[in-house]
């Protein structure tokens, strides 16, 4: 069988010019493309998102994950990380964010998740759409109209997240099954890249970078130059081919609208 996506990525990740330890981890292996940050002030934190990680490693090489395999990995993951709290007075915890390739009726779709307020992004046409919805403080209350997007880039409370794996948090992933569209590039990045890079900056560094790898190196070389205050990662993946009802896998994906990013998370499930 063949992948419903058959993808090219690449990755980089720096510790910043703040901090001696990286506590990113990240996987970017079809089908697989995630980042995890460990939670700055918890105990651990590079080791909580390196476990998060790792329960999704055995998938490296599957043509493509079902809802269920992320959410099994996932359930394994919140064990071991709370496992790593047992004894301790502070919590490991980890962000979790990024997409796999899933198969819907003949199909190649993006099954994307978050936990916390790492991101992941897809350029489509030239528009850059942040596909996962941050779990902070500042987000909600951006939510409730209380706060401007301004405001929020300065405020004190924005590292501040309601979600996580481990932490003390038991609260689920958002999930969304997004149609692929060959020609698609995603982004999947610790929050420490958007908070050195603004947005339309990273939208132009995906458009002209040709290489998925030179893309992920580039934004990571010029967050660093831009203060590097925290650790940064990021995994940019492109879809070569995307497989057709039907059909062979093809490039020719003119009646899927790339465009249309569903925001209700599958199952129903915020």
């Amino acid at each position: 069988m063949t992948s419903p996506v058959i993808a090219l990525s690449g990755a980089a990740t720096d510790a910043g010019l703040r901090r001696t330890l990286n506590e990113d981890s990240f996987l970017s292996v079809p089908p697989v493309f995630l980042v995890a940050d460990g939670m700055g002030g918890h105990d651990r934190g590079e080791v909580a998102s390196a476990t998060a990680i790792a329960e999704f490693a055995g998938f490296a090489g599957r043509d493509s994950l079902s809802i269920d395999d992320v959410r099994a990995a996932l359930d394994r993951a919140r064990t071991r990380v709370d496992d790593l709290s047992v004894g301790s007075e502070a919590g490991a915890g980890t962000t979790l964010t990024g997409v796999v390739v899933a198969e819907v009726a003949g199909e190649g779709y993006w099954l994307a998740l978050n936990l916390g307020d790492s991101r992941t992004y897809r350029l489509s046409g030239g528009v850059l759409h942040q596909i996962s919805v941050d779990h902070s403080v500042v987000q909600e209350l951006m939510d409730r109209g209380e706060l401007s997007p301004e405001d929020a880039s300065r405020d004190r409370r924005r590292n501040v997240i309601t979600r996580a794996l481990g932490a003390g948090s038991d609260a689920d992933a958002d999930y969304w099954m997004l149609p692929a569209a060959q020609g698609d590039r995603i982004l999947v990045c610790s929050d420490g890249l958007p908070s050195e890079l603004p947005v339309e900056r990273i939208r132009m560094i995906l458009s002209v970078e040709a290489h998925p790898q030179a893309a992920a190196t580039r934004l990571v070389q010029e967050a660093v130059l831009h203060g590097g205050r925290d650790n940064i990662t990021a995994i940019v993946v492109d879809a070569i081919s995307v497989a057709r009802r039907g059909s062979a896998l093809s490039g020719d994906d003119t009646d899927i609208d790339s465009d249309t990013l569903p925001r209700e998370p599958v199952g129903g499930i915020r």
